[in-house]
């Protein structure tokens, strides 16, 4: 048996991309940090793989909820895959934005992911998969997100970074970096901003979860992929 953790799984990428996992046969736990309602439906939506999985309510941003975790996943044989796929926005202007608001973004899109593969680290498998989810907004900036864009990019740093941490292992760390996907976070963004985001994508849509999760699918499979950030936005750019 495999086993694999995705943070942040129980709607959205993150539902996506464990429906992935548990059809490659892997053993899933997936996390959540406060919707109940989406957890009672996600076990519902993955009945058919009972026994292959776990949902576990964790709140990255509770350092000490993650410490707890951690050493639950030490209970297991080994951890074979994990998807760090939960993050935290804040959609305030820089002179706005507290000490806590930016702390609280930093922990969960940084932090809390550092802390948890230092704290798993022994207990990866040769040959193990890592991957993160990062966004498009570390590559082109906006302005209303800068929480949000300098934590990915800075997630997309420590991957890169963590390369060299497990080298020699065969394990792999790679990012994906999605553009807009539709998501939960999307379904209330007024048509009149979806067609401009349409105008600056060439193949002129959202991106699907799956097209996301199939992105993952082809990290944990190529084991020559390693310190990669893949960038699936459609083809977008400015104009």
């Amino acid at each position: 048996m495999k086993y694999a953790i995705v943070t942040g799984a129980t709607k959205g990428i993150g539902l996506g991309i464990a429906r992935m996992l548990l059809d490659e046969g892997y053993f899933v736990t997936l996390t959540y940090a406060h919707d109940e309602n989406a957890a009672t439906l996600c076990r519902e939506q993955l009945s058919e793989w009972t026994g292959s999985f776990e949902i576990l309510k964790v709140d990255q941003a509770d350092k000490e909820a993650m410490k707890v975790f951690a050493q639950e996943m030490r209970m297991k044989p080994s951890i074979d895959c994990l998807v760090c796929n939960t993050g935290t926005t804040l959609r305030k202007s820089l002179s706005e934005t507290t000490d806590e608001d930016w702390e609280r973004v930093m922990q969960v899109n940084v932090n809390s992911n550092v802390y948890l593969v230092r704290d798993l680290f022994d207990k990866f498998s040769m040959d193990s998969r890592i991957v993160f989810i990062g966004s498009l907004m570390a590559i082109r900036p906006h302005a209303t997100s800068l929480a949000y864009g300098v934590t990915k990019a800075a997630l997309h740093a420590l991957a890169l970074n963590l390369v060299k941490c497990f080298e020699g292992t065969g394990t792999t760390v790679n990012v994906i970096a999605p553009g807009f996907v539709e998501t939960e976070w999307q379904k209330d963004k007024p048509q009149e901003i979806r067609e401009n985001i349409y105008k600056k994508t060439a193949i002129k849509r959202f991106a699907s979860i799956d097209e996301i999760a199939d992105a993952v699918r082809f990290c944990i499979r190529n084991s020559f992929v390693n310190g990669s950030v893949i960038e699936i936005s459609g083809g977008y750019s400015f104009k």
